[in-house]
């Protein structure tokens, strides 16, 4: 991979020695295959994981219910899940936002002028004109415990931003606010898509209950994929393919 993408002998050598000192592939040719689609990666923005390909899948349902439907992804990153939406649903209104500036500006490089980019902590970078009028709410929040960063691989706590890892002290302070956040900005209908680990779902699944929701958990045996569901309104042909995607 690293030869198929060297402009010549120069570049090959000062990329293999990035990768030597530990820097994660994808951040040295600079993308990452996501669900069939070539995502920008800069170094020092988060790698998007094969596991929130069912992120996207899920979102993905959920948008094509409606004819333009309004689409936000938290905790975006490189956009991995918005670009997806925007290649597979087509007409959508799209958001994405990410506190983490160096994330932002690789976002805008994948979406370009088809979503609007915001910087800033969650809920507080959208524009208030999107409350209560959000279809699909996507977000894969940081969920890693803090006690479990410092063994995490070196590619990734080393290269990755803590911001992009570190999810609290049970790994759900992030994901929780996610959740307390979203009765607000989803729309009559609207979905909720946060990624997870399998032994903190149960946990995730509840507070999306207390917060007024109804809640499943959908997993993806294939990718080791585990996500909450939140939605105002229960579709069964959504409920349906989601629980056995």
């Amino acid at each position: 991979m690293l030869r198929s993408e060297a402009r010549d002998a120069e570049h090959l050598e000062a990329m293999v020695a990035e990768r030597v000192a530990g820097r994660p592939l994808e951040q040295v040719v600079g993308w990452v295959l996501f669900r069939g689609l070539r995502v920008l990666l800069d170094p020092g923005v988060f790698v998007p994981r094969i596991r929130t390909e069912h992120l996207a899948h899920l979102a993905v349902e959920a948008a094509r219910l409606h004819r333009r439907p309004v689409v936000v992804e938290l905790c975006c990153g490189a956009a991995a899940v918005g670009s997806v939406v925007l290649a597979e649903v087509g007409s959508v209104e799209l958001v994405v936002a990410d506190v983490d500036p160096a994330a932002a500006a690789t976002a805008r490089r994948n979406v370009g002028s088809r979503a609007l980019v915001v910087e800033g902590d969650l809920y507080d970078a959208l524009p208030g004109s999107m409350r209560g009028r959000v279809d699909v709410l996507v977000a894969n929040a940081p969920y890693v415990p803090t006690d479990a960063v410092r063994s995490m691989p070196p590619e990734a706590r080393l290269h990755e931003p803590l911001v992009a890892l570190d999810g609290g002290n049970d790994g759900l302070d992030i994901a929780r606010r996610v959740v307390a956040g979203a009765p607000e900005w989803l729309a009559a209908d609207g979905y909720l898509f946060v990624e997870t680990s399998r032994e903190q779902a149960p946990t995730l699944r509840a507070a999306v209950e207390s917060a007024g929701l109804e809640a499943w958990v959908s997993r993806d045996e294939s990718r080791d994929a585990t996500a909450v569901v939140g939605h105002r309104v229960v579709r069964r042909t959504l409920r349906s393919s989601a629980a056995t995607a």
